[in-house]
C-alpha cells in the first residue's frame, strides 16, 4: 500500500510539472488582474511554477509586473514557499528511500552540512545569487534536515531578491548599480555564513 501510493505521489509530481510548464508556455500569467481572484490564481500558479523548477526570480518579476512592487513582492513570497514547501515533501515522502539506497555516500555529506546548523546552512545557500532553488530544495527534503528550520531560512534567504525582481517587474527603475552592490552584498553575506560555519564543523 506504501508503494503504491508513493507512486501515486511520484505521477501527481510529474503531472504537476507539465501543468506548470503548459502554463508557462501559453502565458496564462499575463491574463491575471490585481484583485482577489487573481491573487489567489497567480499564488497558485506561482507555487507550481516554481515547484516544477521556474526560477524564483521570475515569479517575483510576473507578480511585481500584475500587482506592483510590495503586493507583488508579498504574493511571491507565499508562491515560492508553498513551491519550496511542496518540493521538500514531495521529496521527504517519495524520493527520500531511493535517494538513502543509491546515494548513500553523497547523502551522508549532505546530510552532515545541513544537520549541524540547519537555519545557517539553508540561509547561506539561499543569500547565493546563483544556485538551482529545486535542486536545494528536494536536496534538503531527502536529506535528515528538520523541516521547519530550512523553511524558515528559505523565507528569510527569499526575500531580498524576491523583492528587486518584483521592483523591476512593476516597472519601478532599479539602477543597476544597486543591483550589482545587492550581489555583492549577498555573495559577501553567504561567505561570511559559510566561512563561520566552516569554523564550526
Amino acid at each position: 500500500m506504501a508503494g503504491f501510493t508513493r507512486g501515486l505521489l511520484l505521477l501527481a509530481g510529474l503531472a504537476a510539472s507539465g501543468v506548470a510548464l503548459r502554463l508557462l508556455g501559453s502565458g496564462a500569467l499575463k491574463g491575471a488582474e490585481p484583485t482577489l481572484a487573481g491573487a489567489l490564481a497567480l499564488v497558485a500558479a506561482g507555487a507550481v511554477l516554481s515547484a516544477a523548477g521556474v526560477p524564483r526570480q521570475a515569479v517575483a518579476f510576473g507578480a511585481g509586473y500584475v500587482f506592483g512592487a510590495w503586493n507583488g513582492a508579498a504574493l511571491a513570497m507565499v508562491a515560492l514557499m508553498l513551491g519550496c514547501a511542496a518540493d521538500f515533501w514531495w521529496a521527504r515522502t517519495v524520493a527520500r528511500n531511493w535517494a538513502i539506497r543509491h546515494l548513500r555516500g553523497r547523502l551522508a555529506r549532505i546530510d552532515r552540512f545541513l544537520a549541524q546548523n540547519p537555519f545557517t546552512a539553508t540561509l547561506t545557500l539561499r543569500l547565493l545569487p546563483v544556485g538551482n532553488n529545486l535542486a536545494v530544495n528536494l536536496l534538503a527534503g531527502v536529506s535528515g534536515v528538520r523541516a521547519w528550520p530550512f523553511l524558515a531560512a528559505s523565507t528569510i534567504g527569499y526575500v531580498p531578491q524576491t523583492v528587486v525582481f518584483a521592483l523591476v517587474g512593476s516597472g519601478v527603475h532599479v539602477d543597476r548599480a544597486i543591483q550589482v552592490g545587492l550581489g555583492v552584498g549577498l555573495f559577501a553575506a553567504s561567505g561570511a555564513l559559510g566561512a563561520w560555519l566552516m569554523r564550526r564543523m
